[in-house]
């Protein structure tokens, strides 16, 4: 897994669990499949679609910089 895939993974649970929210809830908020928030957070998808980070950092309530930036 390369850096950024590895910080954008990081990000997005640790800001999905400050916000209390499950996997499948964030899918839901995000309109993306359960699935789709599943293999970014692991890793397994090494490169997401912008749309679909953008999706998850809306409903996230924060910047996509923020879910890319390495920490």
């Amino acid at each position: 897994m390369y850096q950024a895939d590895m910080a954008l993974a990081k990000n997005i649970k640790k800001h999905r669990q400050k916000a209390d929210l499950s996997q499948d809830k964030l899918s839901k908020l995000a309109g993306v499949t359960l699935h789709t928030i599943t293999k970014i957070e692991s890793g397994a998808t090494l490169d997401p679609r912008v749309e679909t980070v953008k999706r998850i950092a809306d409903a996230l309530k924060c910047s996509v910089d923020e879910l890319l930036k390495a920490n």
